[in-house]
């Protein structure tokens, strides 16, 4: 090693000095017999010699062969667990096992070091828990490594899916003035003084006042703006944050989530139902084609994890066997009153297994959603044709007077993943839809007057990415799936 650089940072305006290389891309032979230049964190120190680096972006880590006898004293001291370091060397095949490939280190630089006594993401497995706990270190975990990996592939692969098939991406307000879902859970947005706002001379809040001059929130949903967007350029979508002061604190449920939400405008259910299967199909394609090695490792950590629970809590298949088969199988359509019938004359219905109603007209819970998908028909499964009471507004009414033009697919071990519906285009209809769900007309205005100049016929649905997320990943809690999660009386980080 030149004595002259030991322990300094490495000077990239040293002709000499090579580019930063990934260390994905070290890891067949390759570059073997290049000088390179690797950037990283310290996974494990070995032997005052054997050095393991991750840099994120690969699950594995590159080795480092450092030379005690030539290294600075002060340098090894620093080599600890989740210190930075820079280091330039000839790539080599391994000599051990393990790993094909090796860096032979002639420069070595630790950029920011880590106590060992403090840092608290160590070479050993970590509850969930605790890792939440420690959100803006988790990243570091192989686990988290993998789901985040994970996470912008199918990103990736949601735009791409879009994107060749001629949508257009639309960027939706985050503060609005309308519910879309009509449920009311939604977080206030304000610049009055909360200890001394603006009144009316009746006592009430003066609202004119605010920022918007009038009540504003964080959306719920893009959807009713992407309808007009879908209503000139044919067909849309939105992917974006939504927000949701729903006080749920469960495994399944976010204040604070993205959600993906196509418009197509000269569409019924039936298309949309297809663009929802096709979309599934496609973006887990192609993460099992794209993340072999991030799921292959989420699979042995879910089968390493079942092993502690119930044989009839386990899954079934391993994670990509799962994945596979959604990809593979058709989806069987079911209407919301042949699912109920189904249920009602189910083993789980009949022996009171079941802990929420099973009645027409009652919303499917996620216990009943799991026995259609992975007891009675042992895959996905789309259901139509909802109850009008348990579905939105904006969903068009079917000739039966009782059922509205919606659907939900459902998938093994998660439930519902997507959620759409054929909109409402009758102005008429809508208009008495508003009155039915109790939504001021002058608060959707703008979304009734499209029905007014060359309504048509169109249709869309919602898909939560999180729920996407978990899905892929085999993760149980939707917390581990998004970088900072946001739920009741917790907005840290």
């Amino acid at each position: 090693m030149d004595p002259a650089r030991q322990g300094k940072a490495i000077d990239m305006t040293d002709s000499q000095t090579p580019a930063r290389t990934r260390i994905s891309l070290l890891l067949n032979d390759s570059m073997v017999g290049q000088t390179l230049r690797v950037c990283g964190w310290v996974r494990t120190f070995r032997n005052d010699r054997f050095l393991a680096v991750n840099d994120g972006s690969t699950l594995h880590n590159l080795q480092l062969v450092v030379d005690k006898d030539s290294t600075d004293p002060e340098v090894l001291k620093q080599l600890h667990t989740g210190a930075a370091i820079d280091a330039v060397g000839e790539l080599v095949e391994s000599q051990g096992g393990g790993q094909a490939t090796e860096l032979k280190v002639t420069a070595l630089a630790v950029l920011g070091g880590a106590d060992p006594d403090e840092f608290p993401i160590q070479m050993k497995r970590h509850s969930l828990d605790f890792l939440r706990e420690k959100a803006h270190l988790r990243f570091r975990t192989n686990t988290f490594g993998a789901v985040f990996r994970v996470r912008h592939a199918l990103q990736y692969a949601v735009h791409t899916f879009f994107h060749e098939r001629g949508f257009y991406q639309l960027h939706t307000p985050i503060i609005t003035g309308s519910d879309a879902e009509g449920a009311g859970e939604m977080f206030r947005v304000t610049t009055m003084d909360l200890d001394n706002p603006p009144r009316t001379e009746d006592g009430a809040v003066d609202v004119s006042q605010d920022f918007f001059g009038k009540e504003s929130n964080l959306t719920v949903s893009g959807q009713l703006e992407a309808e007009l967007g879908a209503m000139a350029l044919g067909q849309v979508y939105t992917f974006g944050p939504t927000f949701r002061a729903e006080n749920s604190n469960t495994s399944r449920h976010l204040a604070e989530f993205w959600m993906i939400e196509p418009e197509i405008a000269f569409a019924d259910l039936k298309d949309d139902m297809t663009l929802a299967e096709d979309c599934l199909k496609y973006v887990l394609g192609y993460a099992l084609e794209h993340c072999a090695e991030d799921l292959a490792f989420l699979e042995k950590r879910e089968l390493d994890a079942e092993k502690q629970l119930p044989q009839a809590e386990r899954h079934e298949h391993p994670l990509r066997v799962r994945l596979q088969a959604v990809v593979d199988a058709p989806f069987t359509h079911l209407t919301y009153t042949e699912a109920i019938d189904l249920l009602r004359n189910s083993k789980p219905y009949k022996k009171k297994k079941f802990k929420f109603p099973v009645e027409w007209g009652v919303d499917l819970q996620s216990e009943h959603e799991r026995w259609l998908v992975e007891k009675h028909v042992g895959g996905p499964v789309v259901v139509t044709d909802y109850p009008a009471g348990i579905k939105a507004f904006y969903m068009r009414a079917n000739d039966d007077g009782k059922t509205v033009a919606a659907m939900d697919v459902l998938v093994p071990g998660i439930g519902e993943i997507i959620g759409g519906s054929q909109r409402e285009e009758r102005l008429d209809v809508l208009k008495q839809k508003c009155a039915d769900f109790n939504i001021p007309e002058d608060h959707v205005w703008w979304y009734l007057e499209t029905r007014k100049f060359g309504s048509a016929p169109h249709c869309g649905f919602g898909m939560g990415f999180e729920r996407l997320v978990m899905y892929v990943t085999g993760m149980t809690n939707i917390r581990d799936v998004i970088p900072f999660p946001r739920t009741p009386l917790n907005a840290e980080f």
